[in-house]
This record gives structure tokens, sequence and C-alpha cells, in this order.
């Protein structure tokens, strides 16, 4: 059996981000040394190189908030796998940094890009600014399909996630009230305890793509803020791997808690300690 595999249009054949010569580097249509550095901030760039513009006040807040807000929340799987990593290959940081940014995905870290695409569904069905109706049909169908609601519950801030509180806050200072993406994730939180039998608070996940999307961040590029952010701290947590490791402190502790409970050979005894 032959198998065709689709590569699709090759027509396209141009790049809008950089070029340069012997005595420049172009960056979306500006001099790198003389128009960006000592002028922009990361945070800037970042956005120039999405966007092609720099970004506004607001823009520029609202990103650095939420990019703040993802980076750490100590050693959660991204960090443990970075860090075994290392330990098991101390020369390549980069290796360990990749370790920690592939289990990039829809439970952990990348749960911003699905929902940010869960708000867009129900903003794209939103008739007459009734925005209930709208969430009510996608959360059903979600649920239909027994799938979660992504941006909503949080293994240990059951009540409230203090980052996506904060966020909110941060939105209603910066681009006041209301917001067509915050009022989406509003009025989900709301309806969810009738439609799905349970509450599940707004949590970073699905705070960062209201916010956002709210300033014109682009939506194809919201798993980006997660693997930015989380990136800075993997390298913190790299450093601190290196002057205090830890890597085979959590491996040996893995090993102690996962019991085997497969077949053993006649006279097998597990030695302990």
């Amino acid at each position: 059996m032959k198998f065709r595999v689709k590569i699709g249009s090759q027509a396209q054949r141009h790049t809008a981000i950089s070029t340069s010569n012997e005595s420049a580097i172009v960056v979306r249509g500006r001099d790198l040394t003389k128009d960006l550095l000592g002028h922009v901030t990361f945070t800037e760039h970042f956005w120039l190189l999405l966007t092609g513009e720099l970004p506004s006040a607001a823009q520029r807040r609202m990103l650095d908030a939420t990019l703040v807000a993802i980076a750490e929340h100590g050693l959660v799987p991204s960090v443990q796998a970075a860090r075994l990593t290392l330990a098991a290959s101390p020369e390549a940081i980069q290796g360990a940094v990749a370790a920690g940014i592939l289990g990039c995905g829809s439970v952990v870290l990348g749960a911003s890009e699905a929902a940010g695409q869960f708000l867009v569904a129900i903003r794209q069905r939103t008739v007459n600014d009734d925005i209930d109706s709208a969430a009510a049909e996608v959360i059903r169908e979600y649920a239909a399909a027994r799938r979660p609601i992504p941006g909503y519950g949080h293994p240990l801030h059951k009540d409230y996630d203090p980052r996506a509180l904060r966020l909110f806050e941060i939105a209603a200072e910066t681009l006041g009230e209301p917001g067509t993406h915050r009022e989406i994730a509003r009025a989900v939180a709301r309806l969810l305890p009738t439609l799905v039998g349970k509450q599940l608070a707004i949590n970073v996940s699905g705070a960062i793509p209201a916010v956002l999307l709210d300033v014109g961040y682009p939506l194809g590029a919201l798993k980006g803020i997660p693997l930015l952010a989380r990136t800075a701290s993997l390298v913190a947590h790299l450093l601190e791997e290196q002057l205090r490791p830890i890597g085979f402190v959590m491996s040996h502790a893995a090993a102690e808690a996962i019991q085997y409970d497969g077949q053993r050979p006649e006279g097998f005894e597990e030695s302990h300690g």
C-alpha cells in the first residue's frame, strides 16, 4: 500500500521577520542595533516579532503580567523532567530545557492555547450580545464529548487561582471593563455549576487568553506564553541544580513511592534502602 503525504503548496517563499547584510540586522523593518537595542524591552521585542508592530503601553503591561504569572510554580512536572535530565547529562543544559518544555500539552502549560480556542468559539457564536446562551451551547458540547473545560479548575487552587484573580485586576486597571473575552470567561465560570454539576474556578491558563485576546494578542501564539515564560524558570532551576543538586533525590523519592506489582521469579525478594 502506498501512502501519499501532502506537503502543501511551496509557492510561498518569503519571510517578513528578519534579514541582514554585512553592516546591519533588520527585525520587522527596524534596524536592530539602532532602533531596538537599548530602546525596547524584551517583552516589547517579543510582541514586535509576533505582530510586526511595537505594543501599546496596555499591550506591553498585559503581556508582561501573563509572562510573570505563568513562569514559576515550584517542582512541577516540567521542572522535574528538566532537573532529572540535567542530573543525568550535566553537560547539556539545552537538552534539559528541552526536556522540560516538551511536556507542554493539554494538562500542563499548554492549556492556555486550548482555553483561548474555547473562548473564541463562544465569541463567534455570540448573537446580540447574548454571551450566556453561546457559552452554554459550547459548554454542553464539551460535556457531551467528555472534554474538560480548558482554563477551569486546579488541583491545588480549588476555590480560586490567585494568579488569575490578579491578572483580571491588572486588566481592569489597564483596560477598563468590560472586555469581551473576560466577560466570556466569567460567564463560563458562572454557568459551570449548573451545566456540569460543579464549580470550577478560572485558573491562570484561562485568565491568560482572556486578558491577552482582549488586547489583540494573536490566538495562534498563545502556547508561546507558557513556553517563553517557563523557559526562563527552567534556566533558573537548572542553575540551582548545578549548585544544589536534587535530581537524584527526586529520582530516589520516585523509586520509593512506586511499588512493583508485577510477577516475580521464585525466591526473589526486593531490596529496600
